[in-house]
């Protein structure tokens, strides 16, 4: 029996890509492990996306390097970092056995077969896979939570963003396969479906001529299993009322909004190849917070663009402050070979960059905590992830995995087991993004 031992990184559509693999080898009678220095056979899905990301998928794939000195026979990269840098992966690091490409993760048994019989093996050429409700699939996430993808590529060629070059152009699945994997994944116990694409928003145009995100939703809505629908990266273009009331008026379709805006100045904005302007952004948070009570919106910021000035960057301050939003990332400008704003003149100096970012953090984490406290006294479900020591640790509708706050909710009392459900918690005290609660011990009956 050859044991195979996976390591995803970057994105959670990158986890979907994975789990993929890893459904594909577990038909054909792998077995998977949880420890590497077991497997004969170790697969790293690599991001490639910006710089920091580059550099932790080079330092990963060179750490288990080191395992064929042991018991691993096969080492394979895949995913995003292989599809960008194939020739320079396969030079300078000889103990890579398989490379696979982000459209080729239905040929990992053939990989795999491959270099057990000391063969290497190379795809990096189709981009066009898109998987679907018949492909095998084994969840990596906790075992109430799934990500389904609902598209991939992306056709918004922002001027810093290399994801189209890796991805390929946009295209979606149809509505009948992603209900029928999402019931599949209810069926196996999972309560909580998180949608990723690219562009959420822009889902269906390709296949039906006009956006369909809407009446996705709506027929998620009605799989009895779910218990929450969560929507990541909408672009703000494509944010229509008619998406807006659906999310409103649907019970399992989550007050929460990931609105990826990247910036707060027009002239950085146009240089981006955005298509929105800073007036355009604000009104369409006061529309989202009009049409969804108590909506969370999440948002990622890119501070130093090339010819960010210390005005541009002024500006963006405005922009937070003022619209105030739950949950922002802020991340330093990456320059990326083949985009265009890796030739534009006027880089601004990381130091500089890096005291931006933790400027504007720092602003953004008193508006998180304010938010936050106005949570203290009410109520909200909850759902149970882990158990820490003498605390429940979990997630509200507020949080998505791994990247917003949790709940921690002390125990005064043995419970049973609680992991996966979803329970009341009154909120008794707030922090920059976590929250403190209490049981209603009746409910938890």
């Amino acid at each position: 029996m050859i044991n195979i031992a996976t390591v995803s990184l970057g994105c959670p559509k990158n986890t979907v890509d994975t789990e993929v693999m890893l459904g594909n080898l577990g038909e054909k009678g792998f077995s998977i492990t949880s420890e590497a220095i077991k497997a004969e056979v170790i697969i790293v899905n690599t991001c490639g996306f910006i710089e920091s990301a580059k550099k932790e998928s080079i330092n990963t794939i060179l750490e288990f390097a080191e395992y064929k000195k042991g018991k691993c026979q096969v080492l394979i990269v895949t995913g995003c970092l292989v599809q960008r840098y194939k020739k320079e992966l396969v030079q300078q690091i000889p103990e890579i056995d398989g490379i696979i490409g982000t459209g080729e993760y239905d040929k990992i048994v053939d990989c795999i077969e491959a270099n057990l019989q000391g063969t290497k093996f190379e795809k990096t050429d189709n981009l066009e896979f898109l998987y679907d409700h018949n492909t095998p699939r084994l969840l990596s996430t906790p075992k109430h939570t799934a990500y389904v993808k609902i598209a991939e590529g992306c056709d918004n060629h922002c001027t810093y963003c290399i994801i189209p070059k890796l991805r390929g152009g946009y295209r979606s699945r149809p509505i009948e396969s992603i209900v029928k994997e999402v019931k599949n994944l209810t069926d196996g116990g999972v309560k909580e479906i998180i949608l990723v694409a690219q562009d959420t928003t822009v889902y269906g145009m390709d296949l039906y001529g006009e956006y369909k995100l809407a009446d996705l939703l709506i027929q998620l809505n009605e799989i009895e299993g779910v218990k929450w629908i969560r929507i990541m990266y909408c672009y703000p273009t494509y944010l229509s009322d008619t998406l807006l009331q659906t999310i409103a008026s649907l019970d399992k379709v989550v007050n929460y909004i990931d609105l990826p805006l990247q910036h707060g100045d027009n002239e950085i904005l146009k240089r981006m190849g955005r298509k929105e302007k800073v007036e355009d952004l604000i009104a369409l948070v006061k529309k989202i917070r009009a049409y969804i009570p108590d909506v969370v919106i999440r948002t990622s910021l890119i501070v130093g663009f090339p010819g960010e000035t210390d005005e541009n960057f002024s500006n963006l301050m405005d922009f937070v402050k003022t619209i105030r939003l739950d949950r922002v990332g802020v991340f330093t400008y990456s320059p990326e070979e083949e985009t265009p704003a890796y030739d534009y003149p006027n880089k601004v100096p990381k130091r500089k960059k890096v005291l931006r970012q933790h400027k504007l953090m720092k602003e953004q984490r008193k508006i998180s905590k304010e938010i936050n406290e106005g949570w203290i006294g009410r109520t909200i479900d909850v759902m149970i992830e882990s158990m820490q020591g003498d605390n429940l640790v979990g997630r509200s509708f507020r949080d998505s995995p791994e990247i917003d706050g949790n709940v921690v909710i002390p125990i005064k009392k043995e419970t049973h087991n609680l992991i996966g459900e979803i329970k009341p918690v009154k909120i008794t005290k707030a922090f920059d993004y976590d929250l403190l609660g209490e049981f209603d011990y009746e409910s938890c009956k």
